[in-house]
């Protein structure tokens, strides 16, 4: 059990670094009050194939990872309780 235990925290320490470092490198999406001034066009071909673009997929691996994140820290709270 102390050997799962250890894996699970090994696991649990890759995923906080790589979560931290994919939230630090995506860009702040709110065009702010400008964009609610000006209005913006959501039926363009970028807005239609957004989850294809790097930041897309970067989106989708930060929620994947925090998913994981969070269900780790849940196992990792009942096994060392």
């Amino acid at each position: 059990m102390e050997i799962a235990k250890n894996i699970l925290v090994g696991v649990y320490l890759v995923i906080c670094l790589i979560l931290i470092v994919l939230v630090m490198k995506q860009s702040k999406e709110d065009s702010g009050a400008s964009g609610t001034i000006v209005g913006s066009s959501s039926n363009n071909f970028y807005e239609k194939n957004k989850g294809r673009t790097r930041e897309g997929k970067m989106k989708r691996a930060t929620i994947i990872l925090m998913v994981l994140f969070f269900i780790l820290s849940i196992v990792l709270g009942i096994m060392y309780v």
